[in-house]
């Protein structure tokens, strides 16, 4: 993961990223070839088996869900890339383990080379259909396991994800304030030391740079420090949610 990589890497691999998105082959290969250690083992960890590129079918897979993964990337979504491609990766084994236990429940191809086959068109939405309930299934359980992640966080604050329907600002516009607090927190990295460190909000600091009082800062201390971690962390559909909520 991200935490092994080494800080440089970190800088450089968004312009890089960024130049293969652009169509530079040589560099999107050779993104590829030296990352070939990292999605091997993002695919190995699922598979809870030593892979071979060029042996296991697993081993193509997690090539491929990398190259994806550059081809997708987005920076303003706030993860590393790194960070992301190992949710890119690990959302691939799954369809592939998904697909391969199904085994005979799949619909050989076969059936569909026909057109204007009736049977065929049946057969095509059906799969369609069972595509879009597993990925419904799918997205789910990843949001289910994004809050139990962000619970255990915010656990070493005091604060628990269930308590926040409670603690949420109910004017919208005290909720947009919150969110401005947070994303200078964010955007501060001395203001995140003491937050992570301290695991309380930098009160005084916050009076400078925001235009709320310290009141209001200290009512909604444990909602800002929710959104905080929210977008700081490998929360994408949290991130999405905020996004559209806001």
């Amino acid at each position: 993961m991200a935490n092994i990589v080494k800080k440089q890497e970190l800088a450089e691999i968004g312009y890089l990223v960024d130049q293969a998105q652009q169509g530079d082959k040589r560099i999107r290969e050779q993104l590829i070839r030296d990352y070939r250690p990292f999605f091997l083992r993002v695919a190995s960890s699922v598979s809870k088996k030593y892979l071979v590129l060029g042996r296991d079918d697993e081993a193509s897979i997690a090539m491929l869900a990398f190259d994806e993964a550059i081809n997708a990337y987005n920076r303003e979504i706030g993860a590393s890339f790194f960070s992301f491609a190992e949710i890119v990766i690990k959302r691939r084994m799954v369809d592939f383990f998904r697909r391969r236990s199904k085994g005979q429940a799949e619909i050989p191809l076969s059936a569909l080379e026909c057109e204007d086959s009736e049977t065929s068109v049946l057969q095509r939405l059906e799969s369609k259909e069972a595509f879009g309930v597993l990925q419904i299934q799918r997205e789910a359980e990843e949001r289910r396991e994004e809050i139990f992640r962000l619970n255990q966080v915010l656990s070493d604050y005091g604060i628990l994800f269930a308590d926040l329907v409670k603690i949420a600002p109910k004017h919208k516009d005290a909720r947009e304030r919150a969110l401005e607090v947070a994303q200078i927190l964010v955007s501060e990295p001395d203001l995140m030391t003491y937050l992570t460190n301290r695991k309380s909000l930098p009160l005084k600091e916050l009076e400078k740079r925001v235009d709320v009082s310290r009141k209001t800062l200290e009512r909604q201390r444990k909602y800002i420090i929710t959104l905080t971690l929210i977008l700081v962390g490998e929360f994408l559909y949290l991130q999405e949610y905020l996004k559209r909520t806001f």
